[in-house]
């Protein structure tokens, strides 16, 4: 039998949640759903929500599966909360319109919010200057090359004032149940827990990655530490003696260290972290491949290009015109 908790003398909170073309449908159904359980698990309406989107018709999520929305985008209420949902392409989904009807509706003051790469679409906005946000890992880097004026963290996701961002996946849950606990208490966001088989709620001082053993299945310290160390400074690389010495070992051990458990050399280790950095700014960003070659730490760029011909059989410029292409299509 469902017992009514949570605060009954709580007006019912209203969502609008606007789909970008491409939208994670993961981050939306678990925001959604976490907060469907609530009002069945509160015994009443506590929150109520539509759908948004450009033209007032459908939006296809990234899934492929095309939602029918409620509205298009229109004017909100004041005491709404508006939540952006994002995906792929996030940039050609943020388009002039979408952004200029988030400026207007943010100088009302209601609380809006971004899941997964939605994030992007509030910077380019302008709504989280001077705030704390945070976005899928992924998007990380290329984030922040574009905006600097974000304090953007690794947090699973971030509440700062009246804009709420979050990592992507399931942290849409943890961002819920926060919402959820702010405005009935922790027994409800707890039973909603529960009835989404969601036995680790996490919190904003939480990190979205898996740790460096859990992501490279070996459980070393010193290896790990040099991970570390290697993936804070992309853009001047250390030398692998200088690495060595920083952990305590010899340069030799290091070498026999990330032979045994990765299989390739440190040197060889830390190239294809940075390729995969210049990679993810050449796909999300519109940087020059010059400036991406240096903020990956290549002063060359001919030898960036060679390096990324060798690793992904392609160079920088052809998968830059191969996104354009994505793109256009």
């Amino acid at each position: 039998m469902v017992q009514a908790i949570g605060n009954p003398a709580a007006a019912p909170r209203s969502f609008v949640f606007v789909l970008l073309d491409n939208f994670t449908h993961l981050s939306f159904a678990c925001a959604a759903d976490a907060l469907r359980i609530a009002n069945r698990v509160s015994g009443r309406n506590i929150y109520s929500w539509k759908l948004a989107g450009e033209g007032g018709e459908s939006v296809r999520a990234s899934s492929g599966i095309a939602f029918k929305v409620d509205m298009d985008l229109e004017e909100v209420g004041r005491d709404d909360t508006v939540i952006v949902c994002g995906g792929i392409d996030v940039q050609e989904a943020s388009t002039k319109r979408v952004l200029n009807w988030l400026r207007r509706e943010a100088r009302k003051g209601i609380r809006i919010g971004g899941l997964c790469t939605a994030a992007w679409t509030l910077a380019r906005a302008g709504l989280l200057d001077g705030k704390r946000a945070t976005i899928h890992w992924e998007n990380h880097d290329s984030f922040l090359e574009e905006f600097e004026d974000v304090r953007l963290t690794k947090s699973v996701f971030v509440i700062d004032g009246n804009r709420m961002t979050t990592a992507g996946g399931t942290s849409a849950i943890d961002l819920m149940l926060k919402v959820i606990a702010n405005d009935h208490g922790e027994e409800l966001a707890t039973q909603v827990a529960d009835q989404m088989i969601y036995a680790s709620i996490r919190t904003s001082e939480d990190s979205q990655r898996l740790s460096i053993p859990a992501r490279i299945g070996v459980r070393h310290p010193k290896l790990s530490q040099v991970i570390r160390i290697m993936e804070e400074n992309i853009e001047e690389p250390i030398s692998p003696a200088t690495l060595a010495e920083q952990v305590g070992m010899s340069t030799r051990q290091l070498e026999r260290l990330f032979r045994r458990y990765v299989n390739r050399s440190p040197k060889r280790y830390y190239m294809e972290l940075r390729l995969s950095k210049a990679r993810n700014l050449l796909m999300q960003t519109d940087m020059s491949v010059i400036n991406v070659a240096l903020a990956c730490g290549f002063t060359s760029p001919s030898h960036f290009s060679k390096c990324y011909r060798a690793h992904y059989d392609t160079t920088p410029y052809r998968e830059r015109g191969a996104r354009a292409e994505r793109a256009d299509a």
